[in-house]
């Protein structure tokens, strides 16, 4: 009997203290914290059990340890060939399905450990064949090595959704990744995540952290019409001016192609033309090399109804500002094209991407990870009413368009609304961000140093569960990504 109590006692104490520390998990201020706490939560769970456990239905895990213990012998005996033909065979991020999100939803930092080890080892022969004196591998074999792998490996994309005021969520996504030194060199944003991912992909790399450190950066970027304005100008109900101004004074007049030369990260903005039969566009240094990136953000935050649609402009090799496209009118990319995954998949040979979601219409209709790859039967409704209801809203504006599609105004709404319900807004890697009726006051708002400071700190907060993840999607490319530069500088130098 007294045994029972002390058991009952126990639990108690336990499950009290895992509720402590989960509460401050939920508080962290900064990684380093919360990375000591989500160990401590880790070590009273039966998480490292399951990390040690080999068993898992979301991966092969004889797969996985078989070419773990070929690469570690071979690297013992010194068999470059074979360590070669090895890594050949199976350069993949997602290798035997390793990188499955299921894998990375029962421990808090990191995943099963013949992952982590088989990764490390990986990336431990990668650096040794980098290494190897020119007797064995020249510096011109090395780099047509290794300029194979990155090709066949493939390099991440982040992705920055729309969200108005709330995309200021973004800067502590953006903030926490730079600190693990885990952005990507692919960027893309709609809407207010064109900001973002304009103002990451016009700067320095030695000067992103002003991007996340200075408060008032966002200041008096959103206004909205006073009646009088109004009555001069219906087509919206805020000024694009004060943004207008505030994206010329912080990007200046460079193009998608001076950008990239100046920050070496590849920017991708996306609009959709006014007229909503035509095809969204992505912005970048291929496609649209001479387009000021002002005139490309300002279009994708003209928000329909709120913000007048805008005309594009380029700058010619005289200097000139000329328009792009003639006189196409152009909106909010987030309308049509929040995440453009595929599109960037075939221009940088895409692996996965990240996705930092944070549109207001958007994140109460998300999943966790968890509820998404539930195969379970009481799963199933939830499925089927998600399914069918994506299908019965479709159904409706398909009906609504046939009927009065006469009217522009109303045909071009719905052709707008058809656009936002039929759209992906998933990653690989889903950031995303946790609302209450609080945030959907800061729409109304203009952003302040208050409410920077906020959705910064919750950016970080969503952004440090999911860096154990990025890390092992990431670390072989980076490695990959660190010895091609190292060679292109060894080449340099000779």
């Amino acid at each position: 009997m007294l045994d029972l109590i002390s058991k009952h006692t126990s639990n108690i104490q336990q499950t009290f203290k895992i509720k402590k520390l989960e509460h401050q998990l939920a508080k962290a201020e900064n990684y380093k914290q919360w990375q000591h706490i989500a160990f401590e939560l880790d070590q009273y769970t039966d998480a490292l059990a399951w990390k040690h456990d080999l068993e898992s239905s979301y991966f092969d895990a004889d797969v996985i340890l078989s070419r773990l213990n070929a690469l570690r012998q071979y690297r013992a005996q010194h068999n470059i060939p074979a360590v070669i033909h090895l890594l050949r065979e199976g350069l993949s991020y997602d290798i035997a399905n390793i990188c499955h999100p299921m894998l990375f939803s029962v421990i808090r930092l990191g995943t099963k450990q013949v992952i982590e080890d088989y990764v490390a080892e990986v990336s431990t022969c990668l650096s040794d064949i980098s290494q190897l004196p020119n007797a064995e591998m020249n510096l011109e074999q090395k780099q047509k090595f290794f300029n194979h792998c990155q090709i066949a490996y493939g390099q991440p994309a982040l992705m920055f959704s729309g969200g108005a005021t709330l995309g200021l969520f973004h800067s502590g996504v953006c903030k926490a990744l730079k600190e693990q030194d885990l952005l990507p060199n692919v960027l893309s944003g709609a809407s207010a995540g064109a900001v973002m991912a304009a103002l990451l992909g016009t700067i320095d790399a030695d000067k992103l952290d002003v991007l996340t450190q200075s408060e008032n950066l966002f200041s008096d970027v959103f206004q909205f019409k006073s009646f009088k304005m109004l009555l001069k100008e219906p087509s919206g109900f805020t000024s694009n001016e004060a943004l207008k101004k505030f994206l010329m004074a912080h990007l200046g007049d460079l193009t998608f192609a001076e950008a990239y030369e100046k920050s070496g990260l590849h920017l991708n903005i996306a609009v959709a033309p006014y007229n909503a039969t035509q095809k969204p566009q992505l912005l970048n240094q291929y496609t649209s090399p001479d387009v000021l990136i002002w005139s490309a953000v300002l279009a994708s935050c003209a928000v329909p109804i709120l913000f007048s649609p805008i005309k594009l402009l380029a700058k010619r090799n005289d200097g000139q500002y000329v328009p792009f496209l003639g006189d196409t009118q152009w909106v909010d990319g987030s309308v049509r094209s929040d995440f453009p995954q595929e599109k960037m998949a075939r221009l940088y040979n895409m692996n996965y991407s990240i996705a930092s979601q944070a549109n207001p219409h958007v994140v109460p209709f998300m999943q966790t990870d968890v509820e998404r790859y539930r195969q379970d039967v009481l799963s199933w409704p939830e499925k089927i009413v998600r399914q069918q209801g994506k299908l019965l809203v479709k159904g409706v504006m398909d009906f609504t368009r046939e009927r009065v599609g006469a009217v522009p105004q109303v045909r071009r709404l719905l052709d707008h609304g058809y656009g936002i319900v039929d759209q992906h807004y998933y990653g690989d890697i889903n950031i995303i961000g946790q609302y209450s009726l609080r945030h959907y006051t800061y729409l109304l708002q203009n952003p302040t140093s208050e409410i920077f400071k906020k959705l910064q700190l919750e950016g970080e907060r969503a952004t440090w569960p999911k860096l154990s993840m990025i890390e092992m999607h990431a670390r072989v490319g980076k490695t990959i990504e660190h010895i091609v530069a190292d060679l292109e500088k060894q080449q340099n130098t000779s």
